[in-house]
């Protein structure tokens, strides 16, 4: 079961469409994940993200200009 905590479907949601593909392509670099099973199980927050990984996702959020990163989306 996904830990809506760890999840940052909250700030994946408010990504502009233009930008959807670079943040996520962001993300999994910085995650270092390559598979649609491995960024799914992330963004869901079924895996808890180390501090650093925590903080390189924020960073990439914020250069999208998304500041509220983490969260379940609110249509669950």
């Amino acid at each position: 079961m996904a830990n809506n905590r760890f999840s940052f479907k909250k700030g994946f949601m408010q990504v502009k469409n233009k930008d959807i593909a670079a943040v996520r392509q962001e993300i999994m670099q910085v995650l270092n994940i390559s598979t649609r099973m491995a960024w799914s199980v992330r963004l869901n927050g079924k895996v808890e993200p180390k501090v650093t990984e925590a903080e390189a996702i924020e960073a990439v959020f914020q250069k999208y200009g998304v500041t509220d990163v983490w969260g379940g989306s609110d249509h669950e």
